[in-house]
């Protein structure tokens, strides 16, 4: 069923809305350019922030506050073990299109069911559950999706995702829980526990499809057709980025398949 493929291979309108004020502001004033509206979305609630179109132009405004990917630091691997079970890249059943290729937008990390996921970076939590789609970088009405969906009583076949704004001006998507222990407004640090390693979503197999956006991405992604015909999702979407540019040793994980033994930055309860 294509409901199920819109998060990487192994898977097959409501306006969005701004988010307005964010609960646990006061208890970590270290995150303030995270949650204020501007940078959660006030504007424009799929993403947080209004790119230029030149790539090589001059930042400025908001986007010049944040990081180029290879400067982000403080990020940890959801897993604390395991193995990369599929990258970013491009694969015959991705479900995006870059570059005129089928794609694969994250990148899947398994170990077995109900092992912890944590948190890759400190933030805020925006969407927890299976209504996630606002904050994931579509650019379009999805409206006509989310009619598809209670017509057609869809919705438990969705994931169960997480969406942290990360605090820098990235987002990180983490997907196919089983079950998660936060919810929207929470804040959250590097290394907590947000929930635990699942399939929800039919998925192949237990794993954290884990997906990062760039405010300074400029590109988008195209949708695979058969999923644009069956569930009237917009045709495209920001661009997501490697999230093993920012992992801790993410090149040499992607050489052996193998997530690094990083201790945990941060206690998980």
């Amino acid at each position: 069923m294509a409901v199920l493929a819109l998060f990487g291979s192994s898977l097959p309108g409501h306006p969005s809305q701004p988010l307005g004020e964010v609960r646990g502001v006061a208890a970590a004033p270290h995150l303030a350019t995270a949650i204020t509206p501007a940078s959660l979305g006030a504007r424009d609630p799929r993403f947080a922030y209004i790119r230029s179109p030149d790539r090589d132009a001059p930042r400025a405004g908001v986007e010049a506050l944040a990081p180029r990917p290879a400067e982000l630091t403080g990020y940890v691997w959801p897993l604390t073990r395991g193995r990369i079970t599929l990258p970013f890249k491009a694969i015959p059943g991705g479900t995006r299109i870059k570059d005129g290729k089928l794609f694969h937008d994250g990148v899947d990390l398994a170990t077995f069911c109900g092992d912890t996921v944590r948190a890759a970076h400190d933030g805020v939590v925006l969407a927890a559950g299976r209504r996630f789609d606002d904050f994931v970088g579509w650019i379009g009405d999805l409206g006509p999706y989310y009619r598809i969906l209670d017509r057609k009583k869809l919705w438990d076949d969705l994931p169960i995702v997480v969406v942290i704004d990360d605090g820098n001006g990235y987002r990180s998507v983490y997907a196919h829980f089983s079950k998660i222990t936060v919810g929207v407004g929470d804040v959250v640090h590097a290394g907590k526990r947000i929930g635990y390693e699942g399939m929800t979503g039919h998925a192949s197999g237990c794993h954290v499809h884990y997906g990062l956006f760039s405010p300074l991405e400029t590109k988008t992604f195209g949708v695979r057709a058969d999923i644009l015909k069956r569930l009237r999702v917009p045709r495209l979407e920001i661009a997501r980025i490697d999230p093993l540019l920012v992992l801790p040793e993410g090149a040499a994980a992607l050489r052996t398949r193998q997530i690094p033994r990083i201790r945990p930055a941060a206690p998980t309860n």
